[in-house]
């Protein structure tokens, strides 16, 4: 039961990642990117890589977020009397 609920919750925050990495570093050169006025420093590949996993975390704790809300919206079933 939990590895249904965590991939339902997994699998959808990583293809959002994907699709949105895709489409901000088609349009960010990682270069160009700066950190308190400096230059960030990084390599391209670190750059990718750090801003994939924040974008999978933050698609995670969505997705997290909702399944809960919808787990707890449920009303429990009632035991009949026997």
């Amino acid at each position: 039961m939990w590895s249904r609920i965590i991939m339902a919750v997994a699998w959808p925050a990583f293809l959002a990642a994907c699709l949105l990495e895709l489409a901000v570093f088609a349009l960010v050169d990682p270069h160009d990117l700066s950190w308190g006025g400096g230059p960030l420093g990084w390599s391209r590949q670190a750059v990718y890589t750090v801003a994939f996993f924040a974008f999978w975390f933050t698609g995670l704790a969505s997705s997290a977020t909702a399944t809960w809300l919808l787990r707890s919206a449920t009303p429990e079933p009632q035991s009949q009397p026997e």
